[in-house]
């Protein structure tokens, strides 16, 4: 994936990288190249100062060099120092006499590089010209190890190798927090829709927003609009189908019921319970449908959360399934002690609805269901384990493995029975919207299925 910031510090730090290069490089000749025209300026006066001690009388030359001159000018710190004076045939006049041949040179001095005595010297030459032509001129050459040039050289070049890298790293410093710090308002933008819910979708604020960033966020904006506008749409379908539904499909079942009393014939007994069964399940399928719609996370509005007394509701809903326990020989029990929360008293009455329906259904002739309502637990002058929802059944039970999965849409675990795949989803989606905890367990006696509800401390009334 392609990064912003990564473009950014590549075409930032290369290029200093190279002119950092090149600039130390630039400094390097401009720091060497004085000091080596001060080492050859060194040879010259050296030179010219020997020369000055020559003179010619009758075509031949003498040198006037006291020992102690000598001694001086062959002292050098860290090099060793030679000199030679040759007249124009050749012949030593002073000095080493195994010096090198001097490169002949005009009235000015000459700088170059040799070798004297296996070792890399500099040698400067100086021609010395006789007054009145009383003789030919003579050559001065005098020469010096490099020793002392090398290390200054390695000074100079480590002084530049160190600045250098301390300009460059706080360069490369100063790009990244730079780069860093420009790209923040990304940081912040990716950090608020990180901690956005699925549900949230209200527009970008833009006050803050840099001006490179306003077009992206106005099509964010704009995208997110459209969204909400497909999200209610289909909320709002999804209800209004709900709503015309309902009323026709129970004329529907009053006219089959109607029917069903009026023709005792097996054959029409059975055809019209038939039909009966099929249309409660269309009216369960559009209650769940309705449920569903409700349940909706961006359908939910907290405005209209109110503290309810949980056990009353739930003594209140469990009485419509009692002749549907009977009809299975179902032992329905109750164990409620008062307890509220604070929550949508239409979407928790779906929530039980659909947990004692699931229970009913997949509980065997002769079996238990069990319906718990409890306060959380005292601790520290507080309520601190939340409300708390049971229902216990006596059936097959889930699998560990299945527990999470029968909370998605559509997904039955036995297909004998009837159903739809979307209880379990309702109730997942409205304990969701209550900032409620749903699981699954075995109950203590190992056979059957535990569904608990654990509503939150702080929305708990006393």
């Amino acid at each position: 994936m392609p990064s912003i910031r990564l473009r950014l510090l590549k075409w930032l730090i290369a290029p200093i990288l190279l002119i950092n290069l090149a600039g130390g490089a630039l400094t390097y000749m401009l720091a060497w190249l004085p000091a080596q025209t001060a080492f050859d300026q060194s040879l010259s006066d050296a030179a010219g100062a020997l020369g000055a001690r020559l003179s010619a009388a009758n075509g031949a030359w003498r040198i006037d060099l006291p020992p102690q001159a000598e001694q001086v000018l062959r002292n050098g710190d860290a090099d060793a120092v030679y000199f030679v004076v040759r007249d124009s045939a050749g012949r030593v006049v002073a000095g080493d006499a195994d010096f090198p041949a001097l490169r002949q040179a005009g009235g000015a001095a000459l700088a170059y590089d040799g070798a004297m005595r296996g070792e890399a010297v500099r040698v400067g030459t100086l021609r010395v010209a006789a007054a009145g032509g009383a003789a030919a001129p003579a050559y001065v050459g005098v020469a010096r190890t490099l020793r002392q040039r090398t290390q200054v050289r390695q000074a100079i070049f480590r002084a530049l190798v160190l600045l250098d890298g301390l300009f460059t790293l706080a360069c490369v410093g100063l790009i990244w927090f730079s780069v860093t710090n420009g790209l923040r308002p990304l940081d912040r933008m990716r950090a608020g829709l990180n901690a956005r819910a699925g549900d949230q979708l209200a527009p970008i604020q833009q006050e803050d927003v840099p001006y490179e960033l306003a077009p992206v966020v106005h099509a964010f904006n704009g995208l997110l609009a459209r969204v909400s506008e497909g999200a209610q749409a289909q909320q709002d379908f999804l209800a209004n189908v709900a709503h015309q539904l309902r009323t026709p499909l129970a004329g529907l079942q009053t006219q089959l019921e109607w029917l069903g009393n009026r023709h005792a014939e097996p054959d029409t007994a059975h055809s019209i319970r038939l039909m009966q069964l099929s249309t409660e399940r269309m009216i369960r399928q559009t209650n769940q449908l309705l449920a569903l719609a409700r349940a909706e996370p961006s359908h939910f509005e907290k405005t209209r959360l109110e503290p309810l007394a949980l056990d009353a509701l739930v003594e209140e809903t469990v009485q419509h399934f009692v002749e549907q326990a009977a009809r299975k020989a179902i032992d329905i029990g109750f164990e409620l002690q008062h307890a509220s929360v604070l929550g949508d008293r239409f979407l928790l009455r779906d929530l039980i609805d659909n947990l004692v329906d699931n229970a009913i259904r997949y509980t065997p002739a002769h079996g238990t269901v069990t319906v718990r309502c409890r306060p959380g637990e005292e601790g520290g002058g507080a309520l601190t384990g939340g409300t708390v929802l049971e229902v216990e059944d006596s059936g097959p039970g889930i699998a560990p493995a299945l527990r999470e999965a029968v909370f998605r849409r559509y997904v039955r675990l036995d297909d004998t029975i009837a159903g739809s795949g979307l209880g379990l989803a309702i109730v997942r989606d409205i304990a969701a919207a209550h900032g409620a905890r749903i699981a699954v367990a075995s109950p203590a006696g190992g056979q059957g299925a535990l569904f608990s509800v654990r509503f939150p401390v702080h929305q708990l009334r006393p």
